[in-house]
């Protein structure tokens, strides 16, 4: 068949094998001896007699058959049935492999916080990091509801529990922080309202442990009591693959009933 424009170099176009008109509606499709299943009869072209046939109304396609909306005779010629190509499922990529790199730009990934914090009874951690161009925007939303605040400058967390982490950051995820923000949406309710951020080498740090028994620990800020519409910004902001903590200004020993606060970091590549 000839071309107007580029030939086409990629297909999987199939011409059935010929067929001889009998008495039925129903007829096998083979290529090459082998039965084929069309997707559907949109997927196919079919001449019946030098006129070409309308899926559905004038056939269907059932697995590896072709049906005719009435039988033939066998006067009648089948002169070409030609299967357009394949409906390929590509399926899903499995869990954890597709890097940051691969991604689009505008992709969105998340951090992940440890099990002292999302641990907590009630306590809500969401997380999403999107990069649009050469900037990005790490969002951490946190209920603080179900973790407990102790002495001050000790970690928050679930109680007495390890891994309180809220999140690492990375070169590949956040780029590098220039600052940010933290936004109170509730005011903290039963521990302590004064929390600041800090970040440490190290994901294991423990609720109730002094937050300067990590390994190069800084104060990120310094916050003073959240309270509804508080702002308070961020500026010392956390090296590449610090993890981050949420640590008591002040001493509370007791659980947070409410508290809900929004932190986000903006980096550059």
């Amino acid at each position: 068949m000839s071309y107007i424009g580029a030939r086409p170099t990629i297909g999987n176009f199939q011409v059935c094998d010929a067929i001889n008109a009998t008495a039925t509606d129903t007829f096998n499709l083979t290529v090459g001896g082998v039965a084929i299943s069309p997707q559907s009869a949109q997927h196919c072209l079919v001449s019946l007699n030098g006129v070409l046939q309308a899926p559905i109304s004038s056939y269907t396609i059932v697995t590896s058959t072709i049906v005719f909306a009435s039988a033939l005779t066998t006067s009648d010629s089948i002169d070409f049935i030609t299967v357009l190509g394949d409906v390929l499922d590509i399926g899903a990529p499995s869990d954890d492999t597709v890097t940051a790199a691969s991604m689009a730009s505008t992709a969105v990934t998340e951090l992940s916080a440890g099990a002292g914090i999302t641990g907590g009874s009630g306590t809500v951690y969401r997380s999403d990091v999107q990069k649009l161009g050469n900037i990005y925007h790490t969002r951490i939303l946190i209920d603080l509801t179900g973790l407990a605040s102790s002495g001050s400058g000790d970690i928050i967390g679930k109680a007495a529990t390890a891994n309180c982490s809220i999140g690492q950051i990375t070169a590949a995820i956040n780029g590098t922080v220039l600052g940010g923000k933290i936004t109170c949406f509730e005011a903290p309710a039963g521990g302590d309202p004064d929390i600041n951020l800090w970040y440490a080498d190290e994901a294991t740090g423990t609720e109730d442990a002094a937050v300067t028994g990590l390994t190069n620990q800084t104060q990120m800020c310094d916050s003073g009591d959240f309270a509804i519409g508080t702002v308070v910004g961020i500026p010392t902001p956390p090296a590449a693959n610090k993890y981050m903590y949420m640590v008591t200004g002040a001493a509370t020993d007791a659980n947070y009933t409410a508290g809900k606060l929004l932190i986000e970091l903006f980096g550059y590549v």
